[in-house]
């Protein structure tokens, strides 16, 4: 039967629609088969995140992977170009390691003998009966013994003298001793019994309810909000004097760092206990002679608490991607290499030897590179750095920049390995910042590391009980990383700076905390960690 002419056009508007169908199911399943690799790409992340290995450790994907991947000849170029005879002529050669030493991990230990004896008895002959003379000793082994903690009072008494011959004469006849003055009124708190309770928490990451647990144990019941007015009133009143001081000379230094990690503070004005609040870390350039870290509490992560810290200063700041730092005014970005790294190590499928793995595997090896020649470089002066530097990493970074453009649309935006290209190519400039000065690192590993003991001990506190207690965190943070930056026993330094600051002539004189400072010469004697030869 002949279709008529309305028929065929109806037929013709259904297949019309019919396709127009079809085109939004492809699309449909597009999406959702994009949708559902990313879900698995994620889910891969978080399983590897929750269950593998926390290092981003990539010994297999080293430079010369890069090398071998790639279609590029440059790398070749570089590799020619890197002539290993002039790298010797500048390059300070490391120490070989050796290996464990009983006698010279014992250094730092007092030492006694035991000696073992015979009897009365014993020094009588059973032969014959003659009296035995002493003929020696002999060596057999030696024993680690550990000393347990103890706690005792201590009463403070003043004496008084008097003159007695002015006594008969009625003048002032009594002359009394002066007493060092206490480090908090009216409590029994003392220099050491505060220093330990802060290294216990700051150092050793002990919460004051388990402290206040060792405290019974010693004999001594005491409330952990004792422990915990102590810390908040002590650092409020004496530690921040050196905090201040070391803030000063932090910010002479051209060539810093910083980062910022969340910490929950309790009992914030118009907040609510859940929200987070922000500790921040600033240090000195990794080849500073004034090793500092300077931990600031704040309730929000906004640029402008990194631009009010940092106002006036005009060096390198390094840091993450973290768009807050641009509000620091004045200064030059020198962005993180390691950070880079770490999202194209986030972007490895869970297995590295699909076709997934390419593209993730070559950013990884590239960043590789990189800190390869870093640690060759790494013993050079500042100077000799640059020169190097431009020499051996400009042209690798120049086949890096141009491997991103050639895969960044070539790749699914959202998928980590679409992330890790997008977040380099926004970052390029500050990535390129370390080449124009020698003394620039090639990554914020400083502050990663400084604010590291932080992130280790929020683990087991959880929290800060209020603003006050955040603000007493940062500024013990700032003495016991700074202490440790610069070699020092963190707990005697800590009650060397009680000791000392209540005392009348840092009251009278504030300069004269310049000697109490972990570089000066007497606190280096006094609290410099002896290391074994």
């Amino acid at each position: 039967m002949d279709l008529t002419t309305t028929d065929a056009s109806v037929l013709i508007e259904i297949i019309k629609e019919q396709n127009l169908t079809i085109s939004s199911l492809r699309k449909t399943i597009e999406e959702l088969s994009t949708d559902s690799k990313i879900l698995r790409e994620q889910i891969d992340y978080l399983t590897k995140k929750l269950f593998g290995t926390k290092s981003e450790k990539t010994a297999t994907l080293t430079g010369q992977t890069v090398i071998e991947g790639l279609e590029y000849g440059q790398f070749d170029e570089a590799e020619v170009e890197a002539n290993p005879e002039e790298i010797e002529a500048v390059i300070t050669k490391k120490k070989t390691r050796k290996g464990y030493s009983r006698e010279k991990a014992l250094i730092n230990l007092p030492e006694e003998d035991r000696v073992y004896t015979l009897s009365e008895e014993d020094k009588i002959c059973k032969i014959d009966g003659d009296t035995l003379h002493y003929a020696g000793k002999k060596y057999m082994r030696s024993e680690i013994e550990y000393v347990p903690a103890t706690m005792k009072v201590i009463h403070i008494y003043e004496e008084n003298w008097e003159c007695r011959t002015c006594r008969k004469e009625e003048r002032d006849y009594l002359k009394q001793a002066k007493m060092d003055p206490a480090l908090l009124q009216h409590s029994m708190a003392s220099s050491s019994s505060v220093a330990w309770t802060m290294y216990q928490k700051y150092v050793n990451h002990v919460p004051l309810y388990h402290q206040e647990k060792d405290w019974q144990n010693l004999g001594m019941k005491i409330k952990r909000s004792t422990l915990s007015n102590w810390i908040v009133k002590i650092s409020e009143e004496w530690l921040s004097k050196v905090v201040s001081r070391l803030y000063d000379e932090l910010l002479k230094d051209n060539y810093l760092h910083a980062d910022e990690t969340p910490i929950q503070v309790m009992n914030e004005d118009g907040k609510k206990n859940t929200t987070k609040s922000y500790m921040w870390v600033y240090t000195t350039g990794s080849h500073s002679n004034k090793q500092i870290r300077i931990f600031e509490y704040k309730s929000g992560r906004a640029g402008a608490n990194a631009a009010d810290f940092l106002d006036g200063y005009t060096g390198f700041l390094h840091t993450d991607g973290y768009k807050g730092y641009g509000k620091v005014k004045g200064i030059t970005r020198c962005l993180c290499w390691s950070h880079s790294r770490r999202y194209f190590t986030d972007a490895l499928p869970k297995d590295i030897k699909s076709a997934d793995a390419t593209l993730p595997k070559q950013g990884v090896a590239y960043c590789n590179k990189l800190f390869e020649i870093e640690k060759e470089l790494k013993n050079l002066l500042p100077e000799d750095r640059k020169e190097q530097r431009l020499k051996l990493e400009k042209s690798i970074l120049e086949v890096f920049w141009s491997w991103v453009d050639s895969n960044i649309n070539l790749v699914l935006p959202k998928s980590k390995i679409g992330q890790a290209l997008q977040y380099v190519k926004n970052q390029q400039s500050g990535l390129m910042t370390y080449l124009e000065d020698g003394n620039c690192d090639i990554s914020n590993n400083l502050a990663e590391n400084s604010i590291r003991p932080f992130t280790v001990g929020r683990k087991n506190w959880l929290f800060a009980g209020s603003p006050k207690g955040a603000t007493a965190s940062s500024i013990v943070y700032s003495l016991v990383e700074t202490a440790k930056s610069n070699g020092l026993n963190p707990y005697k330094y800590l009650q060397i700076l009680l000791t000392a600051l209540p005392k009348e002539p840092f009251q009278k004189n504030e300069k004269l905390i310049d000697n109490l400072l972990p570089w000066s010469s007497n606190i280096q004697e006094a609290c410099k960690i002896k290391q074994s030869e």
